[in-house]
């Protein structure tokens, strides 16, 4: 991803349990949907890894870096905790982040077609300010464990209300 010359960098971290915790960002930071989009389909081929993701998540960009960072490190990409349920975050907790995307595990995801058996999927919300003309934008990918992508959408201008992920990630922004 070098749009603007200096590339995105993006590299997973995990838990001691190694589940997925994150990712860190170096270089600098996606600045176009697509270079989201980028982002968004490295993470969902890492949650069709079984295990990796064991539920649906939430991650969130965030400004702070890991203690003693690797040159270039501009910020992180969080696990929130599942998109639902007891430990899931809520309405209002999540700040004002530049982007937010949903992994959805092979077990959680109705792939797209019946060759995408075992796929897994994502979603990414890039929120916008309406009333200030900035737009919502967002992006959802679904791949198999092999890497394949199987499905790539991105769009401008969307309205969270349109999505069961984009509308609960806008509610848990909204509040």
């Amino acid at each position: 991803m070098t749009e603007q010359g200096l590339p995105v960098e993006v590299a997973p971290y995990a838990h001691r349990d190694l589940t997925l915790a994150g990712f860190v960002l170096s270089g600098r930071w996606p600045a176009t949907t697509r270079e989201w989009a980028q982002v968004l389909a490295l993470a969902v081929r890492l949650a069709a890894v079984p295990g990796f993701v064991p539920i649906t998540s939430l991650f969130r960009a965030v400004d702070e870096v890991p203690d003693d960072p690797q040159p270039r490190t501009v910020g992180l990409l969080t696990c929130e905790g599942p998109l639902v349920g007891r430990d899931a975050p809520v309405p209002g907790s999540l700040g004002a982040p530049p982007a937010l995307f949903v992994l959805h595990p092979p077990a959680e995801t109705r792939p797209s077609t019946p060759e995408a058996e075992g796929a897994a999927s994502g979603c990414l919300l890039l929120p916008g300010l309406p009333h200030l003309g900035i737009e919502h934008r967002a992006a959802w990918v679904e791949a198999e464990a092999d890497g394949t992508v199987t499905k790539l959408l991105s769009s401008v201008g969307v309205d969270p209300a349109v999505d069961p992920d984009l509308a609960v990630m806008a509610a848990l922004l909204a509040a």
